[in-house]
């Protein structure tokens, strides 16, 4: 046969057995590759028919082919005419409230059951204590927010190149805001129990005038254009900038531009993420708090791997206005912390609907009272298969704590549903959010390319069928229901952090979860993340944690069974020795 331009018309009568998605893909291949592309027959193109999974008559196929030359127009037009941002959200908005549901309405009050003791005598003593202790110090003048924005800074120089866990660090924007703290504290203008406090921001948050990289190299050098909504309320809370941590590029791992966060109780391994730097920083005792982002387990994985404190909140609560975009109907912003209460005292802070900013937000009040939030009337579900031969002994030991405090226990069963399936539908949304990566190639540049990768993804995400996302929400929605039946005899459920496919399950229902630590185990050391390293190392003793699900907008109950949780416990005993 020789050689000729293929014209549109032609492919698609040779393409017709796919389905939409595959066929378009195929097609804008076809017209985007070289001037005179080989043919290709039905046999070696029916592949995609059986990724779209169906299963067309030569006379179906006929009869859909002019409709499938319009949908290559479309998308062509769209794509030549329409340019998108990382800002541009879709017209579709997820909301993790069921009609015809009742949720609990608060107060913003927010009130901690901590007492700090006086001030110690050890800078490392203070820098490994909660924000509930500096905030107490700083507000009673015990403490200066410069000396502790000193220890911080220096801590970090010494620690933060082992971890890997800063991207960009500021030491005289945070030295001139501590005294600003400070001076403020003083003429008794006292902002709250941030105020003062040093702490460092995922670095997908946007700060103007500071680098915001997403931890990816296409973007190393991308200056924010404004500040997140996040930002603007810690710093009208008087918090105190030390800098942004690393994270897992794009939002995925701990594997960013620049190289590996560590976690600091085994440096043999990385932090988790992708709030990688965040959980590495808090555990490390490199700043008071942070803030992390969660899609699929991004505040609940570095948590667990670096025994931090991570409150990830109910969809919705915290606005996203000013963070990167992974996947609109699953990213939410969270504390990570040192100890429970703290991640009250941050979420009290950051709290709140942004109608303009963020379409996702929701506008609900926050109440917490640390002496009253634990009532031994709450109901706890567990399933007893998660705390089988497989737990943990830190999991067992967590589960008779929580039965010994006096709460009413009750085992539970999920339905056994294909909840896994969920996850195409953050392929799908993440693939839109960069786009212009996979179509200028600019994929390549990223760090790390294996199969299981963002640019593998996002490029095998163009071939999933826009009917089968529409399902997946459809099926979304059924889970929230079941969800919703599973929290009429409960009020939280404990688990270990990925059993059951509650991480899944809550993160595509909305619910909020608390991962907190409560012992140490020896386990293997896991393989440095995009290094080609497939066996495990040494087994080293490191930090085990277990998490809590709490009903929709009840972090309230979270927290005050995780504070209990937490003081049986005692892991605060515990530090990592980086030296």
């Amino acid at each position: 046969m020789t050689n000729k331009r293929i014209n549109r018309r032609q492919v698609l009568k040779g393409t017709a057995a796919l389905g939409g998605a595959a066929v378009t893909s195929a097609v804008l291949a076809q017209e985007e590759a070289a001037p005179n592309p080989p043919i290709g027959n039905a046999g070696e193109l029916s592949v995609a028919e059986k990724i779209a999974g169906v299963d067309y008559t030569d006379a179906e196929r006929a009869q859909i082919f002019d409709e499938l030359e319009g949908m290559v127009d479309r998308i062509k037009r769209r794509r030549a005419e329409v340019k998108l941002k990382n800002t541009d959200a879709p017209a579709l908005v997820f909301d993790p409230r069921l009609p015809g549901e009742a949720y609990l309405a608060q107060v913003n009050s927010v009130s901690v059951a901590a007492e700090a003791g006086p001030v110690p005598s050890d800078d490392e003593d203070i820098a490994f204590a909660p924000v509930t202790h500096l905030a107490h110090w700083i507000r009673t003048r015990q403490l200066r927010s410069s000396r502790l924005t000193d220890i911080y800074l220096r801590r970090i120089e010494k620690y933060a190149p082992k971890l890997e866990c800063f991207i960009t660090i500021t030491p005289e924007r945070a030295r001139a805001a501590a005294f600003k703290a400070d001076q403020e504290i003083a003429a008794g203008n006292y902002k709250g129990p941030l105020h003062g406090v040093p702490y460092a921001l995922k670095d997908l948050i946007d700060t103007s005038g500071l680098l915001t990289t997403w931890g990816a190299a296409p973007f190393k050098d991308r200056m924010a254009e404004g500040d997140a909504t996040v930002f603007t309320k810690l710093e009208a809370a008087g918090a105190v900038l030390v800098g942004k941590t690393t994270l897992g590029a794009l939002a995925y791992g701990d594997k960013w531009f620049g190289g590996i966060t560590r976690n600091p109780w085994n440096m043999d391994e990385g932090s988790s993420g992708s709030s990688a730097g965040s959980a590495s920083a808090v555990a490390a005792g490199l700043c008071g708090f942070t803030l992390g982002t969660e899609t699929l387990g991004s505040i609940v994985s570095p948590s667990t791997r670096c025994g931090a404190t991570g409150l990830r909140p109910t969809f919705g609560r915290v606005s996203r206005a000013g963070a990167m975009a992974l996947c609109w109907s699953l990213d939410k912003i969270g504390p990570i912390c040192r100890g429970v209460e703290d991640t009250a005292l941050v979420l009290e802070a950051i709290n709140g609907g942004d109608e303009i900013g963020d379409a996702g937000s929701i506008d609900w009040g926050f109440a917490y009272d640390g002496k009253a939030a634990s009532a031994a009337d709450l109901r706890i579900g567990f399933d007893p298969k998660w705390f089988g031969e497989d737990a943990k002994a830190s999991d067992i030991t967590a589960l008779r704590a929580v039965e010994d405090m006096g709460f009413k226990m009750k085992e539970i069963r999920l339905p056994e549903l294909p909840y896994a399936t969920l996850l195409s539908t953050l392929e799908v949304e993440a693939a839109a959010a960069f786009e212009e990566l996979t179509l200028s190639d600019r994929d390549d540049l990223m760090g790390w390319q294996e199969a299981r990768a963002w640019p593998n993804s996002f490029r095998a995400a163009r071939f999933h069928s826009a009917v089968e996302y529409m399902q997946l929400t459809r099926f979304r929605r059924q889970v929230m229901k079941v969800m919703a039946e599973v929290y009429r005899d409960v009020d939280l459920i404990i688990s270990p952090n990925y059993a059951g496919g509650m991480l899944i399950i809550t993160n595509y229902t909305g619910h909020p979860s608390l991962t907190i630590p409560v012992g140490m185990e020896e386990r293997d050391t896991i393989p440095l993340t995009g290094t080609g390293a497939a066996k495990a190392g040494p087994i080293k003793r490191v930090p085990h944690t277990i998490t809590l699900w709490g009903n929709m907008f009840r972090e309230d109950q979270l927290l005050g069974v995780g504070r209990l949780l937490e003081g049986a416990s005692r892991f605060h005993r515990n530090r990592p020795d980086m030296d």
